[in-house]
Formats: structure tokens, C-alpha cells, sequence
């Protein structure tokens, strides 16, 4: 694989279509981040991809994850890989500066998404939920969940998952039975099984912190009844969690990403948000995870022309109308290839545009001076990330 950050495309997306240097210093968070300092971080970001990411793609994708004694291990070098991640502060890019983040602009964070996903899909599961986990516990945990976990998902030090699907409830969220019943001074203990948990068990990081849909004793039928609790593998006395990975699921294309069958016994856990409240709490979650699939589908996009382009340059058949540059050539040079390429190519940058274009609203929403401003930009961010979802992946 010979991928290569698209600097000087995300640059024009940042610079002339969105300008977003202009929009930044009209912002107060970011009034301090001009485009030298953006294109200084993607710049870097690229690095770590290219020159750490890539070469664990293929190898990774081939070795696979194995479940040995309930414990995963990830392919060889994803740990060390994540470490670098970590040291990089790259967690931390559009945290809080307040909860030890660098307070960057989501928009960075998106361009960075690309990368991560562009040079290695099965290693970026691990770490693309998780700033979807730090916004959901900020919106709706309470403050010492906060103080006990937020930290840990900034620094890098603690990966999140997300804990919806059951074997009987695919899609349909109000199918679900996992429960979870009071047990004293704010915990519950949950119990029940999921399924196609990206992340449920890794060696990445020492805990994990499980975000699991479930329903407390009399609840409503249906969605309305579902609550969210924080579910971390290890307790805080250091004892390990009554949560179990039974198997891994295998997906084609992203062996290295940890796809978990995980059961809950009596687990402990602590309520996020009010009960019965768990779908508003969980949408948090599961609309950042919305822009980042649409990413995913950016970033094979892009990774895909840039294979193509490479193949199409370098093998040779038949002649080229109006070029003959010998017995054979490019097939680059033909014009129904020549048709394939340049609309692969478009449909990438739109998305790049469109894409960016997003999560640059999810910026002035969270961070513009006047409330009416912001208040559009929620609007239109809120229209944009399904539309990105469907369009990107498909």
C-alpha cells in the first residue's frame, strides 16, 4: 500500500472553501489557531500515518486478533503504534483544555480521521469512538463520573466502546433485554449479552469503559425504556469487572479490529444521564460515530483512487488515441479509464469538501460568539452528518 496524506487537498478545503483560518479568528476558542498552526498539525498527523500506520495495514489485516483465556490481543505492533498515538497528544486534539485537552478544532480532528482511517481502517476502530464517549459523558455524566473517567479518554490512557447491539435486536433498539438493577450507593449491576462490539476487549489500553444500553427494573417498553450506563473492565479497587469477551467476529477487510461478542454478569456500573434517558445520552455518542463512518467512507475513497491512479499508470495495453507513445500504453491514457479515475477523484473531493465542510459547523455551533449563529450552525450540522453517513459510505 502506498498512500499518501492529501495535504495540499485538505489545505484548499480548509483555505479557499471554507477559510477557516477567517472563521476561527471570529471565534474565541480558536482565535488563536491561524492556518500555518492547522497545516503544522496535519502535517504531522500525516507522518504518523504514513510512516506508522501503513506498514501495520497489510500485516495486521492478515494476522488478525486472537481471544486467548477471554483476553484479545490485537495484531503485532498495534500496541506500540497506540502508544506513539498516545504520546502524540492525538486523543487529546478537540478536548477541553480544561480536562487536559488542546482544544483544536473539530475540524482538524475530522481531517485527521481521514488519515487515520486511509492508512489503516482495522487499527483506527479502536481509537474512533472515542471522542464521541468524551462528549456524551461531558453532555450527560455526572460530575464525579467526570472527574473519575474524562481524564483517562483525553490522555489516550482509556479507550471507550459502544454497547447497543444484542443477538435478538439488530438495528431495533427497543428489542434490547440487557438489564441493570440498583445494588446501593449509585451502582447497578448490568447484566446481558452484546454483539458486534468494535473494541470490547483489546490490549491497547489497561481498562476499557464499556457504554451499554440497558433497562432498569419497571422500565417502559421499547426505546423509551433504555438507559445508559458506564461499565469500565476494571474497578477502581483493582479488581476486573464481571464482563467477558466469549468470541470475535470476523469482518472482511478489518480482521485487526476487535469485533467482540461481550456478556455482562452482574457487572458493575453507574447510570449516565437520567434513567429511562439512555437513547438522548447515547445519540451524543452515536452522531459523532455518524461523521466518522462517513469518514471511513472518504477515506477509502481516497485510498482507492490513489491505488488505482498508481495501477493505471504503470500498466501498459494497447494504444492510446492521440498518444502512441509506443507498442503499448498507460491504460491511464484511455479514455473510458481516463472517465474512472477522474470521477473517482471528484467524488473524493466532494466528500472531502462536504465532509469538512460539517464538522467545521460542529466548530461555530459549539464555539461562535453570537447565539444565533450558533444556533443555525446546530441546525445545519444536524441536517449534514446523516446525509454524510449515507452518501460517503455508499
Amino acid at each position: 500500500m502506498a498512500w499518501k496524506a492529501p495535504l495540499a487537498d485538505m489545505q484548499f478545503v480548509l483555505q479557499h472553501w471554507l477559510r477557516a483560518d477567517r472563521a476561527w479568528q471570529a471565534m474565541p476558542a480558536y482565535a488563536e489557531v491561524d492556518l500555518d498552526l492547522a497545516m503544522q498539525v496535519l502535517e504531522q498527523a500525516a507522518r504518523f500515518s504514513e510512516q506508522v500506520l501503513v506498514p501495520l495495514n497489510t500485516t495486521g489485516d492478515r494476522q488478525g486478533c486472537t481471544l486467548e483465556h477471554g483476553n484479545v490481543r490485537t495484531p503485532q505492533g498495534f500496541p506500540a503504534a497506540y502508544r506513539a498515538y498516545v504520546e502524540g497528544g492525538w486523543p487529546a486534539l478537540a478536548c477541553d483544555p480544561a480536562l487536559g485537552g488542546q482544544g483544536l478544532p473539530v475540524l482538524l480532528d475530522a481531517a485527521m480521521q481521514e488519515m487515520l482511517f486511509a492508512s489503516n481502517h482495522g487499527w483506527a476502530m479502536y481509537t474512533g469512538i472515542a471522542h464521541g464517549a468524551y462528549l456524551c459523558l461531558k453532555a450527560h455524566a455526572s460530575a464525579e463520573l467526570q472527574a473519575r473517567y474524562l481524564p483517562g479518554i483525553v490522555s489516550g490512557a482509556t479507550l471507550p466502546t459502544m454497547c447497543l447491539t444484542e443477538p435478538q435486536a439488530g438495528s431495533d433498539l427497543g428489542l434490547l433485554r440487557c438489564r441493570a438493577e440498583a445494588v446501593g450507593e449509585g451502582r447497578y449491576a448490568v447484566t446481558g449479552n452484546k454483539l458486534f462490539i468494535s473494541g470490547g476487549d483489546h490490549d491497547l489500553t489497561h481498562d476499557i469503559l464499556h457504554l451499554v444500553l440497558a433497562r432498569l427494573p419497571g422500565a417502559p417498553a421499547g426505546s423509551r425504556g433504555l438507559s445508559l450506563l458506564l461499565v469500565p473492565k476494571w474497578l477502581e479497587d483493582g479488581q476486573r469487572n464481571a464482563v467477558h469477551c466469549d468470541g470475535l467476529e470476523h469482518k472482511l477487510g478489518i480482521r485487526a479490529s476487535a469485533t467482540c461478542t461481550l456478556r455482562f454478569e452482574g457487572a458493575s456500573g453507574w447510570l449516565v444521564g437520567q434513567a429511562h434517558g439512555g437513547l438522548a445520552a447515547m445519540f451524543v455518542m452515536m452522531n459523532a460515530a455518524r461523521l466518522h463512518v462517513g469518514l471511513q467512507g472518504l477515506a477509502h475513497a481516497e485510498a482507492a483512487w490513489q491505488c488505482a491512479r498508481d495501477y493505471a499508470l504503470e500498466r501498459r495495453q494497447m494504444r492510446a488515441v492521440g498518444h502512441a507513445l509506443g507498442d503499448a500504453d498507460p491504460i491511464a491514457l484511455h479514455p473510458a479509464m481516463r472517465q474512472v479515475l477522474l470521477e473517482l477523484r471528484v467524488r473524493s473531493e466532494g466528500m472531502r469538501a462536504l465532509g469538512y465542510w460539517t464538522a467545521h459547523w460542529l466548530d461555530v455551533a459549539a464555539a461562535a460568539a453570537d447565539p444565533a449563529q450558533r444556533t443555525k450552525a446546530s441546525k445545519l450540522a444536524a441536517l449534514l452528518t446523516p446525509i454524510v453517513k449515507a452518501a460517503f459510505t455508499d
